[in-house]
């Protein structure tokens, strides 16, 4: 039993934990919610991790992103994180795609063998395309929706997405899904609490319900791989 995961090796087994050391799980966004994602991938042992972001930390990310720290302020996101899954699992093999994804480029994270798509991104027409590639290649992917101007992490759930309530993100994927006639399961992981209303355009967030949501996107890859 290695002892970096022999207290997940006693819940899960020996063989599991191999079992996750071949997976590939890529991560499209690793602020609030993709960031936690990724700290709980490269602590359960998960052998390859793609982390895509083109963003820079910030101050104001430092109340509910993990690689946020007043050292790590202005740093590219994508670095921070693999210095930290390094440190977590030096045997966790990182590829980092430090891009700017959209519509014109996003086909290339599909040219590796990926395992597990999770869409944290903020970008909608990108949700909606990865939605299609993922669904087309027979790919199994979680999307978050909206996790700002939220208190409570104990109303996440990951459901299809023809379940939601009370968010405005998967409110416009509904309607997309419906459009384009999609009639297979698609998961997103979202919170039924009713959004708090602020006064700006931008949204306000806590470190509860990003990182929540973040944690149980993690666990549910965790259950697919060894079910």
């Amino acid at each position: 039993m290695q002892a970096r995961y022999g207290r997940l090796e006693q819940i899960i087994g020996s063989n599991n934990i191999n079992i996750l050391s071949t997976k590939t799980v890529l991560v499209l966004g690793v602020g609030g919610v993709g960031g936690y994602v990724v700290e709980s991938l490269a602590r359960s042992g998960i052998g390859t991790i793609i982390i895509v972001d083109f963003d820079t930390i910030d101050e104001s990310n430092i109340n509910r992103q993990i690689i946020a720290l007043e050292s790590t302020i202005n740093m590219k996101k994508v670095d921070v994180l693999e210095k930290r899954i390094n440190d977590i699992n030096p045997d966790c093999k990182v590829i980092k795609i430090d891009k700017f994804i959209d519509n014109n480029n996003i086909q290339k994270l599909f040219d590796y063998k990926i395992d597990f798509f999770v869409d944290a991104c903020d970008t909608i027409s990108v949700k909606k395309e990865v939605i299609k590639i993922c669904l087309t290649n027979k790919i199994p992917f979680i999307s978050s929706m909206g996790t700002g101007n939220k208190l409570d992490p104990s109303q996440l759930e990951i459901v299809d997405i023809r379940k939601t309530i009370n968010d405005p993100i998967a409110k416009i994927l509904r309607k997309f899904i419906k459009d384009e006639k999609i009639t297979s399961k698609v998961l997103v992981c979202t919170s039924k609490e009713l959004p708090i209303k602020v006064g700006t355009r931008t949204p306000g967030s806590s470190a509860f319900v990003p990182a929540s949501a973040g944690l149980l996107i993690g666990s549910y890859i965790l259950k697919y791989f060894i079910k």
